[in-house]
């Protein structure tokens, strides 16, 4: 197969992402991206030296546009929320590559923006040094947890509905089949604000607007 003139990073990883769309995450291969792009495995590696680098590709493409301006906000820990639905709805329809955006988390160049944005904040809030990392991991473990939880399937999925039908577990059966009335949406940013809610009570910071 002839090799295209130029190839842009662009168009590389929307074939990246149009074969994990298609085939899950692992299908992603450099074979497979190759076929999507027309051209043959070895004229790919010209443009990434391996899969890894496709991956980041693909992370960087997802959130592309992502906002990572700090929002107006009366409290800091609506910024915080703010920028961490950003992420949720950056990633759009594309969940088989929400694996790619924790696993790049150190790489990816719009995650570090975002990253610099949810520190400044925090710092402004008050949080510093061993508290702001703290505080950091554990907005980042959350966002991740709950990104990945639901890609693999929202509270009230399937793998909930065997719970519900079940009598072992009594408990879990009840939590269960409330379950079935709790949106994704509702899920992500319910959680969110209980770790929030923990943040203001237990870190540095007042609960007043930020200032800058």
């Amino acid at each position: 197969m002839p090799r295209p003139r130029s190839l842009h990073p662009d168009r590389l990883a929307e074939a990246a992402l149009a074969v994990i769309d298609r085939d899950g995450l692992a299908g992603l291969t450099m074979r497979a991206v190759a076929a999507e792009l027309g051209m043959s495995t070895m004229a790919l590696y010209r443009y990434v030296a391996d899969r890894s680098e496709l991956e980041l590709l693909v992370a960087d493409w997802c959130l592309r546009d992502l906002d990572t301006s700090l929002p107006p906000a009366p409290q800091w820990t609506d910024q915080i929320k703010i920028l961490v639905l950003r992420v949720r709805d950056q990633i759009g329809t594309h969940q088989q590559a929400v694996p790619l955006l924790i696993a790049n988390r150190q790489r990816s160049r719009p995650l570090l923006r975002w990253a610099e944005a949810v520190t400044t904040v925090l710092d402004a809030a008050g949080f510093t040094g061993t508290d702001r990392v703290i505080a950091l991991r554990g907005l980042v473990g959350y966002l991740n947890g709950a990104l990945l939880q639901e890609h693999l399937g929202a509270l009230g999925g399937t793998g909930t509905e065997t719970i519900a039908a079940q009598t072992d577990f009594p408990m879990m059966r009840d939590t269960a089949r409330a379950a079935r009335h709790v949106s994704p949406e509702d899920e992500f940013a319910g959680g969110l604000d209980i770790v929030l809610r923990g943040l203001s009570r237990s870190g540095p910071a007042p609960a007043g607007p930020a200032s800058w």
